[in-house]
């Protein structure tokens, strides 16, 4: 057989395609192969295919084995791929390989992952014996049951849609003779994983399920779903809604407008946490019953195992999936029939990764629009203002939501709380609470009403100080403190994850009355347990929802109206609907109000204008407490009137001045090293070759300086930031900087992020 040659883009920091030998027939582009690289077998994608080769035939490898059972990328994602490459200064390997499942990039779990699954049908046995051996309160054993009744055969994937542990229970029912294989039908592709891999044809709608009850639109809303569906080819939209305006439901209104027309289109939803994706996915099941089929609607998220995940991709990646559901790693996605995007709080930095790959998912959603010619929903209550400024410009399409969706919910009164004035008058606070506040808070209980406390900051406290000498307790491994996490009686570097028992005394005086200084969520908490008696408390931050599902169950638990007081960091402050909640209490706020760091203002008013829209969603007058030693600031008042449009107004203002994004493009070169001169000098040599390339002159470069926090797990870090007025001409000078930074020695590692978020 003859030979043919492939380009194959592999996950490696070279910026170049790697050429392989392969028997005919040839793999076509965007085919999954497993190629020798080193002393390793990887996965690779087939990113060219010639008859010839620029390399001689004798110093290439053959390609090891192709993966026949997943269906070739398309052009247009390889396309979507190589942008992001080129834009985020990454090879065309680190943004392909890296999108994809794990199970894919294993070669090993190829014939597993694209085995027949096997179908499964009742024996005479089994509907003579089931239901009635089954317990009474087995809803998911009973649920599955009726499925093998109801229908001729049914797949494990279906199965496991149905019931967690099916696969342990339908082996112990072949075993007991309820349950055969259905020889006479052919498994479908997905083996251990449950996926269809090849393709199979979308089961019919259900057109006698019983219809949904929606709510009626306000007129903003009807008018938003109106534009979104009449839209014609590339349509950016920001839909400035405030909160508990009804955006979710636009989405919702706009992807049936979407299904109605095209009933075989895909939509992707992106959210910017993981703790989010389980009410919108329960609101789009039950709005879109009617798409059958255990994957017609699936989630794409990090915490997701590797099976479970790689099924929702391959749903999405035939078709199947009509409804993509994710965080920001979703936008990278395989979407071939892809109608319309969508993006929740898209202001949210969460959108932004900041390992890797540091590409903003929002921006790639935006763009990923445009290549495909279809309309992208922006949704947010305080809009980043690089999206303001593009609707200001007439970029993207406004559509404002000014009022709460239910009528006779109003936006919450907001209240500040002069901690300056109460301390003139003697009336301190109790660990961080104010009389006010604690006052509030127990008339909520008493009208059986609930609140919740925000704080950004979780553990005990942040510092462990020693009165007597002064000793702050420091990680040894970062240049940060170390937080106190009580109940663990532990010290813990949330830089690094390390981990020390907390001291008897102090190390450097031997004084036994160390004390925590400052107040995080925990202490919070213990705090409110003893100044509301008889108030259920409840914490939910990144350490009380370690363990997987446990931040869903926390959440169900307010929803069920078995808390009286949430205290939570940011991830309360958004997206969810209490419908109990009437009194936000905001503590330590001011920490943020003169940051180094030109956003953190307005990172600060989105965090308290969401967090203040989590009260009096239902009808119930909400109200706001911020806490604050400084209560004329301008942008108390702004939030004090829910105004969004004044403050992006003046802080662009201020940002034109400042020659500040968005009116400037920025990028950053990052180095790590050994020791911070190390880092500096890697930075000023890298500095100093950029004055030989052409074009350079349009870039602004400033000083290399120390990272705020310096020293994170021993490794030294030091930046370098460039600007220019032009973003064309900034990624022309970093594509040609790039081979002068990799000839540079001296540095463990360094990275060029564009758009940074943090400087």
């Amino acid at each position: 057989m003859s030979e043919a040659f492939v380009r194959v883009a592999l996950d490696h920091p070279l910026p170049t395609l790697f050429d392989y030998r392969c028997v005919e027939p040839a793999p076509v582009p965007g085919t999954l192969v497993a190629v020798p690289f080193g002393k390793r077998s990887v996965v690779g994608l087939v990113a060219e295919v010639s008859a010839h080769s620029d390399v001689p035939t004798q110093r290439l490898r053959n390609v090891e084995s192709i993966c026949t059972g997943c269906a070739p990328l398309s052009s247009e994602w390889l396309a979507l791929a190589a942008f992001a490459a080129d834009y985020y200064q990454r090879s065309l390997g680190e943004v392909a390989l890296p999108a994809l499942p794990q199970a894919l990039r294993d070669p090993a779990r190829w014939p597993r992952l694209f085995a027949a699954a096997p179908r499964f049908r009742l024996t005479g046995a089994g509907r003579a014996a089931l239901p009635d051996a089954l317990p009474a309160r087995a809803g998911a054993l009973r649920r599955l049951a009726q499925a093998l009744a109801d229908a001729p055969s049914l797949d494990g994937s279906d199965a496991r849609a149905l019931h967690a542990k099916a696969n342990a229970t339908l082996a112990d029912w072949q075993a007991r003779g309820w349950v055969e294989i259905d020889a006479n039908v052919d498994g479908e592709p997905g083996g251990a994983f449950g996926g269809d891999a090849g393709g199979a044809a979308q089961k019919p709608r259900d057109s006698a399920r019983a219809p949904v009850t929606r709510p009626v639109l306000t007129a903003e809303q009807s008018q938003a779903v109106d534009e979104i569906a009449a839209s014609q080819g590339f349509a950016p939209f920001l839909l400035h809604g405030v909160t508990g305006s009804g955006k979710t439901e636009v989405y919702l209104r706009a992807l049936e407008r979407l299904f109605e027309a095209a009933p075989q289109a895909q939509a992707l939803v992106l959210v910017p946490e993981i703790n989010l994706t389980p009410q919108f996915e329960a609101a789009f099941r039950a709005r879109f019953a009617m798409l059958t089929g255990h994957d017609s609607i699936v989630t794409l998220h990090s915490a997701m195992a590797d099976g479970e995940r790689a099924r929702s991709w391959l749903a999405a990646h035939t078709g199947r999936a009509r409804i993509v559901l994710g965080t920001r790693l979703a936008v990278l996605a395989s979407l071939p029939s892809l109608a319309l995007i969508v993006v929740d709080e898209e202001h949210e930095p969460a959108y932004k990764q900041q390992e890797g790959l540091r590409y903003s998912a929002r921006d790639l959603a935006v763009w990923r629009a445009k290549q495909r010619g279809i309309a992208v929903v922006l949704g947010s209550a305080t809009p980043s203002l690089e999206s303001w400024w593009h609707a200001e410009q007439g970029r993207y399409r406004r559509l404002a939501l000014s009022r709460r969706a239910v009528a006779d919910a109003a936006l919450p009164a907001v209240r500040l709380i002069d901690l300056e004035e109460e301390r003139r008058r003697g009336r301190g606070s109790v660990d961080g609470i104010s009389g006010p506040l604690a006052a509030a808070l127990k008339a909520r209980l008493e009208r059986g009403e609930q609140s919740l406390v925000f704080l950004n900051r979780r553990g005990y406290a942040p510092v462990l100080a020693c009165d007597a000498c002064g000793w702050l307790a420091g990680c040894p491994r970062c240049s940060a403190y170390v937080v106190l996490h009580k109940s663990e009686h532990a010290l813990r570097c949330h830089h690094c994850g390390w981990e020390a028992r907390v001291p008897r005394a102090c190390p450097e005086c031997g004084n036994v009355d160390i004390a925590p200084l400052g107040r995080g969520t925990q202490r919070v908490e213990e705090t409110l347990a003893a100044l509301v008696p008889g108030a259920r408390v409840l914490r939910i931050d990144a350490d009380s929802t370690r363990r997987k599902g446990s931040a869903q169950t926390l959440f169900s638990n307010v929803h069920a109206g078995e808390v009286d007081i949430l205290v939570g960091t940011q991830m309360i402050a958004k997206g969810h609907d209490f419908q109990r909640v009437s009194l936000v209490g905001v503590l330590n706020a001011d920490a943020a109000l003169f940051s180094h760091d030109f956003r953190a203002g307005e990172r600060l008013f989105a965090q308290l204008m969401q967090v203040s829209g989590r009260a009096g969603r239902a009808g119930l007058p909400g109200e706001v407490l911020v806490q604050t030693r400084y209560p004329r600031h301008a942008l108390y008042h702004a939030l004090g009137r829910h105004d969004y449009v004044g403050f992006a107004n003046a802080t662009l203002a201020e940002r034109r001045e400042a020659r500040l994004p968005p009116f400037v493009y920025q990028a950053l070169l990052r180095a790590e090293g050994r020791t911070l001169d190390a880092a500096l000098t890697f930075l000023a040599d890298a500095g100093a070759a950029l004055a030989g390339i052409p074009g350079s002159e349009r870039v602004t470069l400033y000083d290399a300086v120390p990272m705020t926090i310096v020293k994170v797990a021993n490794v030294h870090r030091a930046q370098l930031l460039l600007e220019s007025a032009s973003r064309a001409a900034l990624l022309a000078t970093l594509r040609a900087w790039q081979p002068v930074l990799r000839s540079l020695k001296g540095v463990l590692r360094w990275s060029v992020e564009v758009d940074p978020l943090d400087i």
